[in-house]
């Protein structure tokens, strides 16, 4: 019953298409996701490639009252071009690991992507 509940709170995500990218996945809606895993209190914010089929991201910001997190999701949002709104997090409020939901061209993360490699 247990596992039940919990794969309703986490539904598995549809496998990537291209298995260049592992962190780019949609959930079950067909929302875009990008696992992230973060890096804080780096001497620059950026990519750093990936680790462990998650986007390595250093920050600047330190891992405090959700600072890390409000800069991630704002930088982020500023690489893509999208509005701060457009980019969600939806699990690891407390961890370096997590799962962001992007309201964004597939293809316009993916051109993303590659430039940071």
């Amino acid at each position: 019953m247990q596992a039940m509940a919990a794969a309703a709170r986490h539904p598995t995500p549809t496998p990537p298409a291209d298995a260049a990218w592992p962190c780019l996945t949609r959930g079950p809606a067909g929302e875009l996701w990008l696992d992230v895993a973060v890096s804080p209190n780096a001497r620059r914010t950026g990519v750093d490639g990936l680790f462990d089929g998650a986007l390595r991201v250093r920050l600047v910001a330190p891992p405090v009252e959700g600072k890390a997190n409000a800069a991630l999701l704002a930088w982020l949002a500023g690489e893509l071009g999208l509005p701060k709104r457009a980019v969600t997090l939806l699990r690891g409020e407390s961890t370096r690991r997590k799962r962001l939901a992007l309201q964004a061209d597939e293809a316009a993360v993916r051109r993303w992507l590659e430039a940071h490699k």
